[in-house]
């Protein structure tokens, strides 16, 4: 049974940082993504890693702010944010993916087993 377990959320001001960390245990995935929730919108990605050689990819609105990075003897991804936003506040969600495309993968569809969640405010 795969568990994803995030935690390091929080409530911070504009400008300020934050480290999300997602703990997994059970199978190991190839490919660990962070996704985020606003109120009434639709679930984005927000970054992915490899585990194998740790290629990166972000979604344009983080990019240069936020880095995802994992630690493999721990089984853990992290998510540092920084210079945050009042539209970075979300639920933050990890999920986990098999994919083997080249290409980094940043749909929902493409990840199989998610967390929790952990809620980011940044007030303004």
């Amino acid at each position: 049974q795969v568990q994803l377990v995030e935690s390091g959320g929080g409530l911070v001001q504009a400008g300020g940082s934050l480290r999300l960390s997602c703990a997994a245990s059970g199978r190991t995935y190839y490919v660990m993504g962070w996704f985020r929730q606003a109120p009434g919108k639709e679930r984005e990605f927000v970054a992915s890693i490899r585990w194998a050689g740790g290629s990166t990819y972000y979604a344009d609105s983080v990019k240069g702010r936020f880095t995802v990075s994992r630690d493999i003897a721990k089984n853990t991804v992290y998510l540092q944010m920084n210079s945050l936003r009042p539209e970075d506040t979300a639920v933050y969600y990890c999920a986990g993916s098999f994919s083997v495309s080249p290409i980094l993968p940043s749909r929902r569809a493409d990840f199989r087993s998610w967390g929790q969640g952990t809620q980011v405010t940044v007030s303004s």
